[in-house]
Protein backbone atom coordinates (compact mmCIF):
# COMPACT_ATOMS: atom_id res chain seq x y z
CA UNK A 1 0.00 0.00 0.00
CA UNK A 2 0.86 3.60 -0.34
CA UNK A 3 2.25 5.30 2.11
CA UNK A 4 3.78 9.08 3.51
CA UNK A 5 7.43 8.82 4.57
CA UNK A 6 9.01 12.00 6.34
CA UNK A 7 12.43 11.84 4.31
CA UNK A 8 13.78 15.04 5.73
CA UNK A 9 12.83 18.76 6.70
CA UNK A 10 10.87 20.16 3.38
CA UNK A 11 10.46 16.70 1.97
CA UNK A 12 7.70 13.66 1.95
CA UNK A 13 7.24 11.18 -0.44
CA UNK A 14 5.08 7.90 -0.97
CA UNK A 15 6.67 4.54 -0.56
CA UNK A 16 4.93 0.94 -0.44
CA UNK A 17 4.68 -0.82 2.54
CA UNK A 18 3.17 -3.69 3.67
CA UNK A 19 -0.85 -3.01 4.80
CA UNK A 20 -1.30 -2.91 8.20
CA UNK A 21 -2.65 -5.80 10.46
CA UNK A 22 -4.60 -6.53 14.02
CA UNK A 23 -1.94 -6.43 16.53
CA UNK A 24 -3.96 -5.71 19.83
CA UNK A 25 -8.03 -7.03 20.25
CA UNK A 26 -8.92 -3.36 20.01
CA UNK A 27 -7.39 -2.39 17.25
CA UNK A 28 -9.38 -1.82 13.80
CA UNK A 29 -7.93 -1.97 10.24
CA UNK A 30 -9.52 1.34 8.38
CA UNK A 31 -9.45 1.58 4.37
CA UNK A 32 -8.80 5.73 4.15
CA UNK A 33 -11.19 7.98 2.09
CA UNK A 34 -9.95 11.25 2.81
CA UNK A 35 -6.99 12.66 4.65
CA UNK A 36 -5.20 15.85 5.10
CA UNK A 37 -1.91 17.98 6.23
CA UNK A 38 -2.14 19.47 9.58
CA UNK A 39 -0.73 22.69 10.62
CA UNK A 40 0.82 20.68 13.55
CA UNK A 41 2.93 18.42 10.83
CA UNK A 42 4.58 21.39 9.71
CA UNK A 43 6.83 22.18 12.30
CA UNK A 44 8.90 19.45 11.64
CA UNK A 45 8.44 19.90 7.93
CA UNK A 46 9.90 23.12 7.76
CA UNK A 47 13.05 22.08 10.12
CA UNK A 48 11.27 23.62 13.11
CA UNK A 49 11.31 20.49 15.27
CA UNK A 50 13.96 17.44 15.34
CA UNK A 51 12.65 14.31 13.36
CA UNK A 52 14.21 11.51 11.92
CA UNK A 53 14.91 11.14 8.38
CA UNK A 54 13.02 8.04 6.62
CA UNK A 55 10.56 7.77 9.42
CA UNK A 56 6.89 7.18 9.85
CA UNK A 57 5.13 10.60 8.87
CA UNK A 58 2.68 12.53 11.50
CA UNK A 59 -0.21 12.98 9.85
CA UNK A 60 -2.75 12.02 11.58
CA UNK A 61 -6.11 12.81 10.60
CA UNK A 62 -8.67 10.73 8.62
CA UNK A 63 -12.34 9.19 7.62
CA UNK A 64 -12.87 5.66 5.96
CA UNK A 65 -14.21 2.47 5.88
CA UNK A 66 -13.61 -0.42 8.86
CA UNK A 67 -12.00 -3.33 7.10
CA UNK A 68 -11.55 -5.27 9.73
CA UNK A 69 -11.89 -5.38 13.51
CA UNK A 70 -9.82 -7.18 16.13
CA UNK A 71 -12.12 -9.26 19.07
CA UNK A 72 -12.70 -6.79 21.16
CA UNK A 73 -14.47 -4.84 18.75
CA UNK A 74 -18.33 -4.62 19.41
CA UNK A 75 -19.02 -1.20 18.26
CA UNK A 76 -18.13 -1.37 14.88
CA UNK A 77 -18.30 -4.12 11.88
CA UNK A 78 -16.56 -3.98 8.43
CA UNK A 79 -18.53 -1.41 6.13
CA UNK A 80 -18.60 0.96 8.77
CA UNK A 81 -17.73 4.37 7.84
CA UNK A 82 -16.02 6.17 10.76
CA UNK A 83 -14.32 9.26 11.90
CA UNK A 84 -10.82 8.46 13.04
CA UNK A 85 -9.93 11.51 15.71
CA UNK A 86 -6.62 11.83 16.36
CA UNK A 87 -6.80 10.81 19.92
CA UNK A 88 -7.77 7.55 20.92
CA UNK A 89 -9.80 7.75 24.25
CA UNK A 90 -11.37 4.49 26.49
CA UNK A 91 -14.23 6.60 27.10
CA UNK A 92 -14.12 5.08 30.92
CA UNK A 93 -10.78 6.46 32.42
CA UNK A 94 -11.48 9.13 35.10
CA UNK A 95 -10.02 11.62 32.73
CA UNK A 96 -12.88 10.63 29.64
CA UNK A 97 -15.49 10.43 31.56
CA UNK A 98 -14.72 14.24 32.50
CA UNK A 99 -14.65 15.02 28.46
CA UNK A 100 -11.29 15.10 28.26
CA UNK A 101 -10.34 12.27 26.08
CA UNK A 102 -7.19 14.01 24.69
CA UNK A 103 -5.63 12.91 27.81
CA UNK A 104 -6.98 9.35 28.21
CA UNK A 105 -5.45 7.79 31.26
CA UNK A 106 -6.23 4.29 30.35
CA UNK A 107 -3.19 3.61 28.06
CA UNK A 108 -0.28 5.81 26.58
CA UNK A 109 -0.76 5.24 22.69
CA UNK A 110 -3.47 7.80 22.51
CA UNK A 111 -2.20 9.73 19.19
CA UNK A 112 -2.68 8.92 16.09
CA UNK A 113 0.25 9.21 13.14
CA UNK A 114 1.05 7.76 9.80
CA UNK A 115 -2.85 8.42 8.15
CA UNK A 116 -1.31 9.70 5.49
CA UNK A 117 -1.72 6.14 3.95
CA UNK A 118 -4.36 3.97 1.88
CA UNK A 119 -4.58 1.96 5.09
CA UNK A 120 -4.24 2.60 8.82
CA UNK A 121 -4.60 0.67 12.00
CA UNK A 122 -6.56 2.70 14.89
CA UNK A 123 -5.65 1.29 18.22
CA UNK A 124 -8.27 1.48 20.84
CA UNK A 125 -11.27 1.76 18.87
CA UNK A 126 -14.32 0.12 20.65
CA UNK A 127 -15.26 3.79 21.90
CA UNK A 128 -12.69 6.44 20.47
CA UNK A 129 -13.86 5.79 16.60
CA UNK A 130 -17.30 7.97 15.73
CA UNK A 131 -19.82 6.12 13.39
CA UNK A 132 -20.47 8.45 10.31
CA UNK A 133 -24.27 7.31 9.10
CA UNK A 134 -24.36 5.54 5.87
CA UNK A 135 -21.35 5.27 3.28
CA UNK A 136 -19.42 7.85 1.71
CA UNK A 137 -21.60 8.05 -1.48
CA UNK A 138 -24.09 9.36 0.26
CA UNK A 139 -22.39 12.42 0.45
CA UNK A 140 -21.37 15.27 -1.05
CA UNK A 141 -17.88 16.73 -1.24
CA UNK A 142 -18.46 19.50 0.61
CA UNK A 143 -19.56 17.40 3.81
CA UNK A 144 -16.89 14.78 3.65
CA UNK A 145 -14.68 17.86 3.60
CA UNK A 146 -16.40 18.61 6.99
CA UNK A 147 -16.56 15.29 8.11
CA UNK A 148 -12.73 15.26 7.86
CA UNK A 149 -12.45 18.27 9.87
CA UNK A 150 -13.87 16.36 12.67
CA UNK A 151 -11.03 14.37 13.40
CA UNK A 152 -9.40 16.99 14.38
CA UNK A 153 -9.31 20.82 13.86
CA UNK A 154 -12.96 21.55 14.41
CA UNK A 155 -12.80 19.38 17.41
CA UNK A 156 -9.37 21.09 18.41
CA UNK A 157 -11.40 24.88 17.49
CA UNK A 158 -14.64 23.61 19.66
CA UNK A 159 -12.13 22.72 22.68
CA UNK A 160 -10.63 26.23 22.99
CA UNK A 161 -13.42 27.91 23.28
CA UNK A 162 -14.81 25.07 25.82
CA UNK A 163 -11.90 25.49 27.80
CA UNK A 164 -11.84 29.64 27.97
CA UNK A 165 -15.96 28.81 28.02
CA UNK A 166 -17.17 30.86 26.22
CA UNK A 167 -20.82 32.13 26.82
CA UNK A 168 -24.01 33.58 25.48
CA UNK A 169 -23.19 37.22 24.86
CA UNK A 170 -19.46 37.17 25.33
CA UNK A 171 -16.26 39.00 23.57
CA UNK A 172 -14.10 36.49 22.11
CA UNK A 173 -10.17 37.17 20.95
CA UNK A 174 -8.93 34.16 17.77
CA UNK A 175 -5.45 34.46 17.55
CA UNK A 176 -4.40 32.68 14.69
CA UNK A 177 -6.35 32.05 10.94
CA UNK A 178 -5.17 28.43 9.99
CA UNK A 179 -7.68 26.05 10.43
CA UNK A 180 -8.13 25.29 13.73
CA UNK A 181 -9.04 29.43 14.76
CA UNK A 182 -11.47 29.27 12.01
CA UNK A 183 -12.80 26.41 13.37
CA UNK A 184 -12.40 28.29 16.81
CA UNK A 185 -14.26 31.40 15.33
CA UNK A 186 -17.24 28.88 14.45
CA UNK A 187 -17.20 27.00 17.62
CA UNK A 188 -17.47 30.61 19.64
CA UNK A 189 -20.23 31.66 17.14
CA UNK A 190 -22.13 27.80 18.50
CA UNK A 191 -21.58 28.85 21.95
CA UNK A 192 -23.39 32.02 21.58
CA UNK A 193 -20.53 34.79 21.50
CA UNK A 194 -21.93 38.17 20.47
CA UNK A 195 -18.75 39.63 19.53
CA UNK A 196 -15.84 37.41 17.55
CA UNK A 197 -12.49 39.26 17.01
CA UNK A 198 -10.41 37.14 14.40
CA UNK A 199 -6.67 37.79 14.22
CA UNK A 200 -5.69 37.82 10.37
CA UNK A 201 -3.14 39.26 8.02
CA UNK A 202 -4.97 37.43 5.21
CA UNK A 203 -7.46 38.30 3.00
CA UNK A 204 -8.71 34.71 1.67
CA UNK A 205 -8.56 33.72 5.99
CA UNK A 206 -10.26 37.23 6.73
CA UNK A 207 -13.16 36.03 4.31
CA UNK A 208 -13.68 32.57 5.74
CA UNK A 209 -13.69 34.05 9.36
CA UNK A 210 -16.59 36.48 8.31
CA UNK A 211 -18.48 33.87 6.26
CA UNK A 212 -17.74 31.50 9.77
CA UNK A 213 -19.42 34.14 12.13
CA UNK A 214 -16.21 36.69 13.09
CA UNK A 215 -17.75 40.36 13.43
CA UNK A 216 -14.40 42.10 13.49
CA UNK A 217 -10.84 41.04 11.52
CA UNK A 218 -7.61 42.87 13.29
CA UNK A 219 -4.46 42.72 10.74
CA UNK A 220 -2.16 43.99 12.64
CA UNK A 221 0.09 42.02 14.99
CA UNK A 222 1.97 42.76 18.96
CA UNK A 223 1.39 45.76 20.22
CA UNK A 224 -0.56 47.43 17.65
CA UNK A 225 -3.15 44.07 17.76
CA UNK A 226 -3.57 44.69 21.12
CA UNK A 227 -4.39 48.00 20.92
CA UNK A 228 -6.82 47.41 18.30
CA UNK A 229 -8.44 44.81 20.34
CA UNK A 230 -8.91 46.86 23.40
CA UNK A 231 -10.66 49.49 21.45
CA UNK A 232 -12.92 47.10 20.35
CA UNK A 233 -13.86 46.05 23.57
CA UNK A 234 -13.84 49.29 24.96
CA UNK A 235 -10.77 49.27 26.23
CA UNK A 236 -11.88 46.41 28.67
CA UNK A 237 -10.23 43.42 26.69
CA UNK A 238 -12.19 40.18 25.88
CA UNK A 239 -14.39 37.81 27.78
CA UNK A 240 -12.43 34.79 26.40
CA UNK A 241 -9.19 34.04 23.93
CA UNK A 242 -8.62 31.14 21.77
CA UNK A 243 -4.99 30.87 21.39
CA UNK A 244 -4.95 28.84 18.38
CA UNK A 245 -0.87 28.80 17.23
CA UNK A 246 1.52 28.31 20.21
CA UNK A 247 4.23 30.89 19.23
CA UNK A 248 5.42 33.19 21.84
CA UNK A 249 3.97 35.63 20.51
CA UNK A 250 0.60 34.03 19.74
CA UNK A 251 0.55 33.75 23.01
CA UNK A 252 1.80 36.87 24.46
CA UNK A 253 -1.11 38.21 22.52
CA UNK A 254 -3.63 36.36 24.34
CA UNK A 255 -2.81 36.93 27.54
CA UNK A 256 -2.66 40.44 26.97
CA UNK A 257 -6.05 40.68 25.26
CA UNK A 258 -7.66 39.06 27.95
CA UNK A 259 -10.01 41.04 30.58
CA UNK A 260 -9.14 40.17 34.21
CA UNK A 261 -11.07 37.22 34.97
CA UNK A 262 -10.83 35.72 31.65
CA UNK A 263 -9.68 32.47 30.65
CA UNK A 264 -7.39 31.91 27.90
CA UNK A 265 -7.89 28.56 25.82
CA UNK A 266 -4.41 27.01 24.40
CA UNK A 267 -4.86 24.66 21.95
CA UNK A 268 -1.53 25.62 19.44
CA UNK A 269 0.84 23.30 20.01
CA UNK A 270 3.72 25.10 22.12
CA UNK A 271 6.98 25.46 20.59
CA UNK A 272 8.47 27.65 23.54
CA UNK A 273 10.46 26.39 26.53
CA UNK A 274 8.96 29.20 28.75
CA UNK A 275 6.01 31.42 28.98
CA UNK A 276 5.81 34.19 31.33
CA UNK A 277 2.99 33.16 33.94
CA UNK A 278 3.55 37.32 35.48
CA UNK A 279 1.12 39.01 33.55
CA UNK A 280 -2.17 36.21 33.93
CA UNK A 281 -0.87 36.22 37.48
CA UNK A 282 -1.71 39.92 37.85
CA UNK A 283 -4.22 39.93 35.91
CA UNK A 284 -6.56 36.93 37.35
CA UNK A 285 -6.89 35.75 33.95
CA UNK A 286 -6.51 31.31 33.70
CA UNK A 287 -5.00 29.84 31.40
CA UNK A 288 -6.14 25.78 30.05
CA UNK A 289 -5.56 23.84 27.57
CA UNK A 290 -4.22 20.91 25.90
CA UNK A 291 -5.50 18.16 23.38
CA UNK A 292 -9.10 18.28 22.17
CA UNK A 293 -11.47 15.99 23.57
CA UNK A 294 -12.19 14.59 19.76
CA UNK A 295 -14.76 11.61 20.22
CA UNK A 296 -16.23 13.32 23.02
CA UNK A 297 -17.13 16.73 21.14
CA UNK A 298 -17.65 14.51 17.78
CA UNK A 299 -20.51 12.53 19.55
CA UNK A 300 -21.90 14.70 21.66
CA UNK A 301 -22.80 18.03 19.00
CA UNK A 302 -20.49 18.53 16.57
CA UNK A 303 -20.93 15.10 14.03
CA UNK A 304 -25.05 15.99 14.20
CA UNK A 305 -23.94 19.93 13.89
CA UNK A 306 -22.49 18.81 10.22
CA UNK A 307 -25.17 16.12 9.19
CA UNK A 308 -27.36 19.18 9.85
CA UNK A 309 -26.11 21.11 7.79
CA UNK A 310 -25.96 24.10 10.99
CA UNK A 311 -21.78 24.40 10.37
CA UNK A 312 -19.16 24.13 7.35
CA UNK A 313 -15.73 23.34 8.60
CA UNK A 314 -14.88 21.77 5.53
CA UNK A 315 -14.37 25.19 3.78
CA UNK A 316 -10.80 24.74 5.46
CA UNK A 317 -9.29 22.93 2.84
CA UNK A 318 -8.77 25.23 -0.30
CA UNK A 319 -6.71 22.80 -2.20
CA UNK A 320 -7.29 19.23 -2.79
CA UNK A 321 -4.96 16.28 -3.62
CA UNK A 322 -3.85 12.94 -4.46
CA UNK A 323 -1.82 10.81 -1.76
CA UNK A 324 0.95 10.40 -4.77
CA UNK A 325 1.06 14.83 -4.67
CA UNK A 326 1.14 14.29 -1.16
CA UNK A 327 4.46 16.91 -0.99
CA UNK A 328 3.16 19.52 -3.33
CA UNK A 329 0.14 18.88 -0.46
CA UNK A 330 2.92 19.73 2.34
CA UNK A 331 4.52 22.66 -0.47
CA UNK A 332 0.78 24.78 -0.66
CA UNK A 333 0.18 25.07 3.09
CA UNK A 334 4.03 25.80 3.72
CA UNK A 335 3.75 28.49 1.14
CA UNK A 336 0.63 29.76 2.31
CA UNK A 337 -1.42 28.95 -0.98
CA UNK A 338 -3.87 26.50 0.76
CA UNK A 339 -5.74 26.88 4.24
CA UNK A 340 -5.60 23.48 4.64
CA UNK A 341 -5.01 20.57 2.39
CA UNK A 342 -7.05 17.86 1.76
CA UNK A 343 -5.68 14.54 0.15
CA UNK A 344 -8.10 12.29 -1.29
CA UNK A 345 -7.34 8.89 -1.43
CA UNK A 346 -10.66 6.73 -2.79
Amino acid sequence: MKNTLFVKAGKVAIQEIDKPTIQADDDVIIHVVRTCVCGSDLWSYRGFEDKDANSQNNGHEAIGIVEEVGSAITTFVPGDFVIAPFTHGCGHCPACLAGFDGDCQDHTDNFSRGNQAEFIRFQHAEWALVKIPGKPADYSDSMLNSLLSLADVMATGYHAARVANVKRGDSVVVVGDGAVGLCGVIAAKMRGAKQIIAMSRHEDRQKLAIEFGATDIIAERGDEGIAKVMELTNNAGADAVLECVGTELSNETAMKSARPGAIVGRVGLPHEPKMDMTQSFGMNVAVAGGPASVTTYDKQLLLKAVLDGDIHPGKVFTKEFTLDQIDDAYQAMTNREAIKSLVVIA
